[in-house]
């Protein structure tokens, strides 16, 4: 038990540093940043929408409590890795600007599933017998 709650924290603290240090520097647009969302075809505004929600994400995940949000952190971050090794796939980038942020969402999901009880959703559907 103990060794899944230090998965847990270590996969957790993973993902929100990525999420954490990716928003910010989505906020704050460094020119290599703009450079490379640019090259993927995205508009600079897009960097705003997308280091505002990583910020968010990346503290829900480490804060006590407001497993809802988590869950939709959790969501936030599969679809920014997942969208993110996508956008280098159809720009025809190298492996290693694909395979980064599939590892990243597998810490992710690894951190979904290792996450303890006192932050789940809890059951969707009570069955009534």
């Amino acid at each position: 038990m103990k060794s899944k709650l230090i998965g847990y924290w270590v996969t957790t603290i993973i993902v929100a540093l990525v999420l954490l240090s990716g928003g910010v520097a989505d906020l704050l647009r460094p020119h290599d940043a703009a450079e490379g969302m640019v090259q993927l075809g995205y508009p600079l505004y897009f960097m705003s929408i997308l280091g505002f929600w990583k910020v968010l994400g990346g503290i829900v995940l480490v804060a006590p409590r407001l497993p809802r949000l988590k869950e939709w952190a959790y969501a936030g971050a599969i679809f920014d890795f997942t969208g993110a090794a996508a956008s280098h796939i159809a720009c025809g980038d190298d492996v290693f600007h694909i395979i980064t942020p599939v590892i990243f969402a597998l810490i992710a999901l690894a951190s979904w599933v290792l996450r303890p009880e006192g932050r789940r959703l809890g059951m969707l559907w009570i069955s009534r017998t």
